[in-house]
């Protein structure tokens, strides 16, 4: 069939912007760069208290997106729970990530589901729903290698991965290597912005660690800088604007960034597209699916005196730096959104 007008389904956090958020914008972007007629379908999403998740699925899946306003639709794409719960006959999943407390982080420290009557079968509940909605797509496709392992080991299904480049691709080049570390993203616990604060203690080369995000660990963070003595050697930006942040990459040294599994991450793309070197660790899931150790970047255990060693390594030797950098560049410019958008248009 020959697709023309298009649904991008967003279940969106009010007052939250990260890399999901993003991309589903990016897509709807360049779907219409490319003479499709797309839309978002943004519906609020809440988590807590647990009771509130399936009442959230449900709302998506009370939504008909067969047409609008009397036009029919040709296509709808889901992307993050629960928004491929959502109805059309011609629908395909680019999935962002499931509900990640009641799949692989359940038992961690990053899930508040316990092994209690009510969370068991609230997981039993998700994974049944999850299997039968994410069924109903003609295709489906992750962000990352490492969501569609999830997706295989959890239930059952095979998904391939599709990458795309990040928002701010088109203005990311190399600049100078400065004397900070960068990291970037929102400071949660999952990001372990800390590990990286905690490292500059073993740090004793000349060089600052430099924080742009925000997020409710925040203060916390903060705390530990000041509490491990290192506060006049870390610059907490909170948010900044994309010409800002344009520029903090380009004069970074390297970009350190280790959140515990993480999905895909923007950064490791953004730093590479800068020519920067990416610092992460061996439990840090999609990110791991670009940087190779000691080819265009370092994995290291997540520990504080083994990320501060990387650390020094990266400053002591700037040419070797660089080089990692610009292996990091190239691995980056092949990833295209014309692979993506022909790919999830052709196959509906």
């Amino acid at each position: 069939m020959s697709v023309q007008t298009i649904l991008v389904c967003e279940a969106q956090v009010p007052l939250v912007e990260g890399g999901a958020e993003s991309h589903v914008r990016q897509l709807v972007h360049h779907l219409t760069l490319r003479g499709y007629r797309a839309g978002l379908v943004s519906v609020p999403f809440k988590w807590y208290p647990k009771e509130e998740i399936l009442a959230h699925a449900a709302a998506w899946r009370l939504l008909d997106l067969s047409e609008s306003n009397g036009e029919p639709i040709d296509l709808v794409i889901g992307t993050k729970f629960p928004s491929y719960f959502a109805r059309h006959p011609h629908k395909v999943t680019w999935l962002i990530h499931q509900y990640r407390a009641a799949y692989e982080l359940c038992g961690t420290e990053y899930s508040d589901f316990e092994d209690t009557d009510l969370d068991v079968g609230l997981r039993a509940r998700l994974f049944e729903l999850d299997r039968r909605m994410l069924g109903e797509s003609r295709r489906i496709y992750t962000n990352a290698g490492n969501t569609a392992k999830r997706l295989e080991k959890y239930l059952g299904i095979r998904a391939e991965p599709l990458y795309h480049p990040p928002r701010l691709a088109p203005r990311l080049l190399p600049g100078r290597a400065g004397d900070y570390i960068l990291s970037v993203g929102r400071i949660e616990s999952i990001k372990r912005v800390d590990l990286l604060v905690r490292a500059m203690t073993h740090v004793d080369r000349p060089v600052r660690l430099v924080v742009v995000g925000e997020g409710t660990k925040r203060a916390d963070v903060e705390r530990v800088a000041h509490e491990a003595g290192v506060a006049d050697r870390v610059d907490f930006l909170g948010s900044v604007d994309d010409d800002r942040l344009v520029a903090l990459y380009a004069d970074a040294l390297a970009v350190a960034y280790a959140p515990y599994d993480e999905d895909f991450g923007y950064v490791t793309l953004e730093a590479f597209l800068c020519a920067k070197p990416v610092l992460t660790a061996h439990d840090s899931g999609g990110i791991l699916e670009f940087v190779v150790d000691g080819v265009n970047g370092y994995i290291r255990p997540p520990e504080a005196k083994e990320f501060a060693a990387a650390i020094n390594d990266l400053a002591s030797s700037r040419a070797r730096t660089a080089a990692l950098g610009e292996a990091g560049r190239e691995r980056a410019r092949a990833i295209t959104w014309d692979g993506v958008v022909e790919t999830l248009v052709g196959c509906s």
